[in-house]
Order: structure tokens, then sequence, then C-alpha cells
């Protein structure tokens, strides 16, 4: 019964190791050599540390290298921006960010540089001089939102009702939200829903919105009582969407 559970537990090779004739010593000995197996195991592990510490360099090093270009005219595509930026470094990607429903502009884009140091450079060198009569912004990308923060992102663009009968509200200041839009708008007709669009990867408003009514008439009310009117302590422009 011993030499059967001996034979369940251990490999053939090592089966003569139980032989009733083995010593303990001898058995220990012949063992030792069986634990170098493990080594590869524990090279793969501090490798796999040392590539994590590297991608996550890289991340933080990109991170760095990405730009927020804010506040550029309606007109300036993903070529002309490139031709501006690259006067002060080498630019591998620039994006103008377009409205999904309208198709226009969302007036920023993101540019992402060769270099930290060009980087760096671009910003100095742009960072609020004008383009097509804009003052522009130029800065590293915003900070990211936390896990806890983008699901309401995500809700509010799942909510968000469209409709023929839109209006697009631009110049909103950073802190007006969904809600502060819908109750506002609320006053002059029937609300079907409204959105602020944000910031890419943060909570920020990135200056507009939209808003949707259930007729024409609406639509008309709206942009003859809010064009112009103060938001939060900035007019706001009210145009068809």
């Amino acid at each position: 019964m011993a030499s059967l559970h001996s034979s369940l537990l251990l490999p053939p090779s090592l089966l003569s190791l139980t032989s009733p004739s083995s010593s303990p010593s001898h058995i220990l000995l012949n063992l030792r050599p069986s634990t170098t197996h493990l080594r590869p195991l524990f090279t793969t592990r501090r490798r796999f540390g040392r590539s994590f510490a590297v991608a996550e360099q890289a991340t933080l090093t990109e991170a760095a290298r990405r730009l927020y270009v804010g506040n550029i005219p309606r007109t300036v595509n993903n070529d002309e921006l490139a031709k501006i930026v690259q006067e002060h470094g080498v630019v591998e990607k620039a994006e103008v960010m377009y409205d999904k429903y309208s198709g226009r502009s969302r007036r920023f884009a993101f540019v992402t540089m060769k270099t930290v140091e060009d980087a760096n450079a671009v910003i100095e060198k742009l960072n609020g001089t004008e383009i097509g009569g804009r003052e522009i912004k130029v800065n590293v990308t915003e900070k990211p939102l936390s896990a806890s923060d983008l699901p309401s992102s995500q809700a509010e663009e799942s909510q968000f009702i469209d409709s023929p009968h839109k209006v697009y509200v631009g110049n909103l200041a950073k802190t007006v939200t969904t809600d502060t839009l819908k109750k506002f708008f609320s006053e002059k007709g029937k609300v079907l829903s409204a959105k602020v669009s944000r910031v890419p990867g943060t909570s920020k408003s990135s200056g507009y919105g939209f808003v949707t009514f259930s007729s024409e008439e609406d639509v008309e009310a709206a942009i003859s009582s809010f064009n112009n009117s103060s938001l939060e302590g900035q007019k706001i422009r009210v145009n068809k969407a």
C-alpha cells in the first residue's frame, strides 16, 4: 500500500528514491537539483516587474507630450493645426475634435509631440497667442476623470434625447452642468433633453451644449429669448443646431 501511495505522488524518475535502501540523506541530496527549475519563474517575475515599470513610465511620458489646444477657430483642421504647431517642435499627431451631431469643430484639439521638450516649447510659444483672431489656450492635457466620475458622464450621454428641433448653445461657462442648461431653457419651452459637452476625460465643460425641444416653435422661442443672454456670468450664443 505504501509503494502504491508513493507512485501516485512522485514521477517515475524519482520512484527509486523511495526504496528502503535509499537513506534520507541520499533523498535530500538527489532532490536539491530539482529546485533549480524554480529559478526561471522568479526571473520571469522580476522581468515582468521591470517591464511593467517601463510601460508605466512610457505612459507618463506620453501624457506629458500630449497637449490640449483650446479656443481654436472652427475652420482650423488637423493639417493646418499641425503646421502651426510644428514650427516649435516635431508633431506626431494633431487631432481636431468634431461634434458627432452637427459635424462642426468643437474648437479644441489634441496634439502629441515627439518629446516632452517639444511639448514644453509649444506651450511656451503658443499659449495665449492668437489664431484667426482667437486667443488659444495650450497646456498639458487635463487630469483624467476618476473611475467614479466616468459612469455619470456616460449616463448623461446615453440619456440624451436627440430631436430635429434642437439648438446649439455656445460660450458656456465651465461650471454649467446639463441640469443647469435644461432648467434654464425650460422657462421658454418644453425641453426634451439637454447635454453639456465635456473636455474628453475630464469633468469640465468644453464650452458648449445642445438642447432639444418638442417643436420648432419652441426652438424659435429659445433663440429669440436666450441668444446673448447671461448664464452663470457669461453671454451665451444660441442658434439652430
